[in-house]
């Protein structure tokens, strides 16, 4: 049996098991040149020294596609050139890194990092853990912080909506979250917008909904983003803006 985890959670096989984390966590935007692509495994039970590791590259509305993968020595697939795409571990540590050299625009797409790893429960499986996924974005443009971002608030009868507005930042690779007072975060009664850019620019927009019961009202909540440009933190009873019934 095979089972497939893209990020930690308790999968159909009955274990519980954390992703790989990936280096940068969004998105890179380069021009030319070199980029460097990093995956942990320090949290990834089962792994060790001799296990084999591979590299997808997904393009947009395209089947991921294997680059390579490291086992006691680096194999490159067919379709993509060894001299370009090199992969290592890094002695002592629980790291590869994919480095793709002289970036074209053809390189333009989310790479993952994943491994096969054999879990005894009540019965053997394998489980393909894949990381998180980072985009390369060959571009001349280079990665800006929003231009502004803020939280706005309307009341109606017994409850409170708040609006997360972040403006006009590249490229369009982002997560927004919502915590409490606690730092915990807050899954209920959001809606998430999807990312827009308007005909005549070039950077992007998204808004992030939270409801609250109107007792609430006192209660702290912050609207988190993480960017390739850095991540930032609103708070609610902070300084906005009141939305028009």
């Amino acid at each position: 049996e095979t089972c497939i985890l893209h990020t930690g959670f308790t999968s159909l096989c009955g274990d519980t098991q954390a992703a790989p984390s990936q280096s940068p966590p969004l998105s890179v935007t380069k021009s030319q040149g070199s980029v460097r692509l990093e995956c942990h495994f320090k949290d990834v039970s089962g792994y060790d020294g001799n296990t084999v590791i591979h590299w997808y590259q997904q393009k947009e509305n395209e089947a991921p596609v294997r680059v390579l993968y490291l086992a006691q020595s680096k194999v490159v697939d067919d379709g993509f050139q060894g001299y370009r795409y090199m992969a290592e571990r890094v002695p002592g540590q629980k790291m590869c890194i994919l480095t793709i050299n002289d970036v074209i625009p053809d390189d333009s797409a989310t790479y993952y990092c994943e491994i096969l790893l054999s879990i005894i429960r009540l019965w053997d499986a394998d489980v393909k853990i894949f990381g998180s996924g980072t985009k390369l974005i060959v571009s001349n443009n280079v990665a800006s912080p929003p231009a502004s971002s803020e939280i706005l608030q309307k009341k109606h009868e017994n409850q409170i909506m708040y609006v997360c507005l972040i403006e006009k930042f590249y490229p369009e690779v982002i997560r927004v979250t919502w915590t409490d007072g606690a730092d915990k975060e807050v899954t209920d009664n959001i809606v998430k917008g999807d990312v827009w850019k308007p005909t005549n620019g070039d950077k992007y927009s998204i808004g992030s909904w939270l409801t609250v019961p109107a007792e609430n009202k006192d209660k702290n909540y912050y609207c988190k983003y993480e960017h390739e440009s850095g991540p930032h933190s609103l708070s609610t009873q902070g300084i906005y803006y009141m939305l028009k019934m």
